[in-house]
């Protein structure tokens, strides 16, 4: 046996399992998706940047349409310096001259070769190794000058007047990669050196793409998810986020900021449930809200281990169904992570909490304790006063909300009907009031 290749065992299989059935609903989800992924020169200097045309070459044959953006400011850099041209910025943007230009185009063009090469190469030794990828560039960009800004002529630096929407379109149709470099074509024929992000941004933009991925040097501080607003006020704290509030309030859905450090973390953030990088949002990634009829599996789900361990009462599909209206659920990314019950009898002025559970993906991150508060704010905006609750083994918890102990007496009487003394459960009160 060759020692290089890793025995199958039940546990690599179930592993295997696992992040398939994982993975499924996204690939089902990503398959005729729009993404545009953006990634810096020191990005494609790295060692990690053939790994990454691998799994972009995956994407692509998973029917994802692709369009790449590429920076090259370390190789224009290395460039000038090796030729004794001075390097020049003003504002973030290089001022670009006669001869920078040339150098630039020059560099550009040897990385846009080298990424076409690479993307050819397929995947190598892999079922895929001879699969067919084809990558198509063009002047589908079509810039202006920069101009002049206090004071400084930026020269041959330009920005975005529009993108070849319907070119690219064309393209992805087809199946086919656009690759776009960080240069800009005027209606006059003049070269233009563009920002990649700016590009990056225009595009995913004008496509109205359902992602833009930043991929670079990320700060490992940053959050795995931020709100436009959230992300405004740290600014600074990475190059990529001003280009994600841009592109999240021009209509794109989700901006991710990814680390090219990370192996695989491309396939990790859009396969997995948390992925590996920043998350930025229009709108929260993560909703509680009134529970609906669809979401009854994901409750039966949640609820299973629980009730295995004698912890809840075991609830049938019908059962759920009917007292579905009851449930209040935590939504992250299509599937319920939390859930809980408030069924308010106002006759008591009191509400019996049920079915609190929280995902053990989820757990110790607060999510119990911030659902029971939806619960409280739900029962007193219906005139009600005080929550109870039956436990077997959670006790400690609920004690550190605040409730109280209490006795079967103290129960709603149409509850006191039901209680189970077979399971003996312990009873605790709060008063919300």
């Amino acid at each position: 046996m060759n020692d290089t290749v890793k025995p199958v065992t039940p546990q690599n299989l179930a592993t295997t399992t696992s992040w398939f059935r994982t993975a499924a609903p996204y690939i089902h989800s990503h398959r005729g998706a729009t993404f545009v992924i953006a990634f810096d020169g020191e990005t494609i200097d790295s060692q990690e940047f053939e790994p990454l045309l691998h799994d972009i070459s995956i994407l692509n044959s998973l029917g994802i349409k692709l369009v790449l953006v590429y920076g090259a400011r370390p190789q224009i850099e290395a460039s000038c310096i090796q030729q004794n041209v001075p390097v020049r910025y003003h504002s973030g943007l290089r001022v670009t001259d006669d001869v920078s230009l040339v150098i630039a185009k020059a560099a550009i063009g040897k990385l846009r070769l080298d990424i076409e090469s690479k993307l050819s190469f397929g995947l190598p030794h892999t079922p895929m190794a001879d699969a067919r990828i084809r990558c198509i560039s063009g002047n589908l960009v079509i810039a202006r000058p920069a101009g002049i800004i206090d004071g400084v002529d930026l020269g041959h630096t330009g920005e975005v007047r529009r993108i070849d929407s319907e070119g690219i379109n064309q393209q992805l149709a087809a199946g086919n990669i656009v690759l776009l470099p960080p240069l800009g074509y005027s209606l006059t024929g003049e070269s233009f050196n563009v920002s990649a992000e700016s590009i990056a941004t225009e595009v995913a933009t004008a496509l109205r793409a359902d992602k833009l991925i930043f991929i670079g040097h990320s700060n490992k501080t940053m959050p795995r998810e931020l709100t436009v607003d959230e992300a405004q006020k740290t600014l600074s704290s990475h190059p990529s986020l001003p280009a994600a509030v841009k592109a999240c309030k021009a209509g794109v859905t989700r901006v991710h900021i990814l680390d090219r450090a990370i192996n695989g973390v491309l396939l990790q953030e859009l396969f997995s449930r948390d992925g590996a990088g920043t998350l930025v949002t229009a709108t929260s990634f993560e909703t509680t809200r009134q529970a609906v009829i669809d979401d009854v599996g994901g409750i039966l789900e949640l609820l299973q281990p629980l009730e295995e361990k004698g912890i809840v009462v075991k609830r049938s599909r019908e059962l759920l169904e009917r007292e579905i209206d009851h449930f209040t659920v935590m939504e992250r990314d299509g599937s319920v992570v939390a859930c809980a019950a408030l069924y308010p009898y106002p006759e008591n002025d009191m509400a019996e909490l049920a079915c609190l559970a929280v995902s053990n993906h989820y757990q110790s991150h607060g999510r119990g304790k911030q659902l029971l508060a939806v619960l409280e704010q739900s029962a007193q905006a219906q005139g009600i006063n005080h929550l109870c609750v039956l436990t077997t083994q959670t006790a400690h918890w609920f004690l550190e909300q605040g409730f109280k102990p209490a006795e079967i007496a103290d129960l709603p009487v149409a509850k006191q009907a039901l209680y189970n003394y077979h399971r003996n459960s312990r009873v605790f009160r709060k008063q919300l009031a």
